[in-house]
């Protein structure tokens, strides 16, 4: 005998053989049983998915002359033995006209057919006219269908089939009862194959059955005729090497490598996988895509976990990979690569564009957010918040994954250890007097708040040191290096003054802490615990702003205080835009508590809240720090709100000094010009000191 194809010899007979699409088979199977039967049925889908089959399948339920149960002796269980069974799975039934709209679309051809269906059926109990590719017939075509397609003779039955019903006239798909079949899932795909070729003796690799699922597309007949075609290739097996050769495709496992080099920000890494990956030939448009296509799964495993479908029987490999991102790397290298896509075009060539896309992605990922040891997953939901102890960071995409790695508490107590040293290292130039120590044993954590007079002398000394964007990337040295050193001024003084410029921190403290507010506090500064009798006394002589230093001095942060040193506390980024929407809700010296506007509630995130207090440490304000969001005073400003207005006023004048212009005025007068008020750019203020 002829070798018969798989997709031929593996087709289904019954409904119950029928893969993958439940939906069509149950509503089929109860109006049979039922005997609830249309008189026409339009089955779409793409190719391969089951829609001849069906249309043969039900014409035996209609004609099984063994299995019937009733009077019309219709089944859904059709025996597959009896003569009408056997003559419809060969091909010659004479009652199932099979007619291919493709070569017959002319208006002659169906009235041709329509001809013969006045007279009853010869053979069987119906008679069955299965159109397959009903949308390759002309209008005129359709138009002589519609009315004995509406009201058939009673043992006539219109099976309609088609992969594109947009195309069908709304009058022909009001006639019909229409099942739109699925695509099949990979995952149902590698079930099947395994289970024939099983049957069939076959050895096989499961990798590789992933890759001919993938391949199909969604249709089990091109999945059959691939692993037919990967059998010959194969010599009699199925194996991984042998179908992604044959499929000219890439090995999904050098996109896993990529997305690993990527987890370890390693960017010579990164380099060397698409230099393997170049020795292939493989189109490095196609491996952007996959990439682009993993991260999407990776940001579903995170929020969603059990949504992850497996579609290349990785679901495992990708939720250990996506605890290993943070969900803005995730979201930052999807948009990159997403991007980077449509500028592939323009790129000297396919390679220099992967690898400028992938180097981007390292280049432009938040410096300030540290590598995750491991996120917990899901990001979102019950159970899914990395940090219990901090509710408003909680479940936030940019929660910060070092601290939710190690719980709520445990980061914060080493973490306000920084700004207590700052200060001193600080000093240490200046040399203080010997009487610090006894303050700082009685009262450690003020002390660096109190002695402003080496700031001072450090300010005079390094008058540049105003940028604000590089503290972020230092917080994990100082974690490491301060809880093992004590904080006492003195020791702090005689350490080696090598120790300023490695501790890349202090910098930006030093231009944060106004020096005419310092000084005045630097008399009682000596002694922290009597200096409160004298501090009234000495501060009202030295400055018009002596209220506010005394504030401070005493260690409350007042609102007034939060918007006047905004601009000198180092913010940047995400991070100064969050703390611009805040009021300062209540100080008691141990705990300040900021007030978020709600609608900037989506930016919280820890890492967030840590750069603030820290830059609050280093202006000295050390205290423990909570934001919480919630509806704002109305008679409050935030610093944001107080810059909008400052511009709008700056704007404000600048329009009216321009309208008074007599130059201005003449130009007008002269030739109808009018003053374009969006225009016009007020001149910077003087730089703040």
């Amino acid at each position: 005998m002829s070798y018969q194809v798989l997709a031929r010899k593996w087709r289904p007979r019954t409904f119950h053989e029928l893969v993958g699409q439940e939906h069509v088979q149950r509503a089929l199977v109860n109006a049979l049983d039922q005997g609830r039967l249309h008189h026409a049925y339009l089955f779409t889908g793409t190719r391969g998915v089951g829609k001849t089959t069906l249309a043969r399948i039900l014409a035996k339920c209609l004609n099984c002359t063994a299995g019937g149960r009733g009077d019309e002796g219709v089944t859904s269980t059709p025996c597959g033995q009896c003569p009408s069974c056997e003559a419809i799975d060969q091909g010659r039934f004479v009652d199932l006209i099979e007619v291919d709209a493709a070569s017959r679309t002319k208006v002659e051809d169906t009235r041709e057919l329509l001809d013969n269906v006045q007279y009853a059926p010869t053979q069987g109990r119906y008679k069955v006219y299965l159109i397959d590719e009903v949308h390759m017939l002309s209008t005129s075509s359709f138009n002589a269908l519609l009315k004995t397609l509406e009201e058939p003779p009673p043992h006539v039955k219109f099976l309609l089939a088609t992969t594109d019903p947009q195309k069908l006239p709304p009058t022909v798909l009001s006639r019909c009862l229409q099942f739109t079949l699925k695509h099949m899932p990979p995952e149902r795909i590698v079930g099947h194959l395994s289970q024939v070729l099983e049957a069939e003796g076959v050895s096989f690799e499961e990798s590789a059955l992933w890759l001919l699922g993938k391949a199909a597309e969604g249709s089990m007949r091109d999945a059959m005729s691939l692993t037919d075609q990967a059998i010959a290739f194969g010599q009699g097996a199925v194996r991984h090497a042998d179908v992604a050769a044959m499929l000219g495709t890439l090995d999904h496992r050098h996109v896993l490598a990529l997305l690993e080099a990527l987890a370890e920000v390693d960017a010579a890494r990164v380099l060397a996988e698409v230099a393997a990956l170049a020795e292939q030939g493989p189109d490095f448009a196609g491996v952007l895509d996959d990439v682009t296509g993993v991260l999407h799964r990776l940001a579903v495993a995170q929020m969603v976990p059990d949504a992850l479908d497996n579609g290349h029987g990785d679901r495992e490999t990708l939720l250990a990979l996506a605890a290993r991102f943070t969900a803005e790397d995730i979201q930052l290298y999807y948009q990159i690569g997403i991007q980077g896509r449509g500028d592939m075009a323009h790129a000297p060539d396919l390679r220099t564009a992967l690898e400028m896309t992938l180097l981007r992605m390292l280049a432009f990922r938040p410096q300030g957010v540290p590598k995750p040891a491991q996120t917990p997953l899901p990001m979102r939901g019950d159970g899914g918040t990395p940090a219990p102890g901090n509710d408003q960071a909680g479940g936030n995409v940019g929660q910060a994954p070092g601290a939710a790695a190690a719980g709520g508490e445990a980061p914060r107590q080493p973490a306000a250890a920084p700004a207590e040293p700052a200060t001193p290292t600080d000093r240490s130039p200046s040399r203080p007097a010997p009487e610090p120590p006894p303050a700082s044993e009685t009262a450690p954590a003020p002390e660096p708040e109190a002695a402003p007079e080496p700031a001072a002398v450090d300010r005079a000394e390094q008058p540049e040191p105003t940028l604000q964007a590089e503290p972020i990337p230092e917080p994990p040295p100082w974690i490491e290096d301060e809880p093992s050193r004590p904080v006492l001024p003195v020791s702090e003084a005689s350490s080696p003054q090598a120790e300023v410029p490695a501790a890349a921190s202090p910098e930006p403290t030093m231009p944060e802490t106004p020096a005419p507010a310092l000084e005045t506090e630097s008399p009682p500064a000596a002694a922290v615990e009597p200096a409160p009798a004298s501090q009234p006394a000495t501060e009202p002589a030295e400055s018009p702003d002596a209220a506010d230093t005394a504030e401070a001095a005493a260690g409350e942060l007042s609102h007034s205080i939060w918007l006047e040193r905004f601009d000198s506390l180092g913010l940047s980024g995400l991070t100064r835009n969050l703390a611009a929407h805040c009021v300062v809700e209540a100080d008691d010296g141990m705990a300040l508590a900021l007030r978020l506007d709600p609608s900037q509630a989506a930016m919280q995130a820890e890492v967030h809240v840590e750069r603030i207090r820290q830059a609050l440490a280093a202006a000295g304000f050390e205290r423990r720090l909570t934001i919480a969001d919630g509806p704002l005073p109305t008679d409050i400003e935030t610093p944001r709100q107080r810059a909008d207005r400052l511009a709008a006023e700056r704007h404000a004048e600048a329009v009216a000094a321009l309208q008074a212009d007599p130059q201005v005025q003449k130009i007008q007068q002269a030739f109808g010009a009018r003053l374009i008020e969006t225009t016009v750019k007020p001149a910077e203020a003087a730089e703040r000191r």
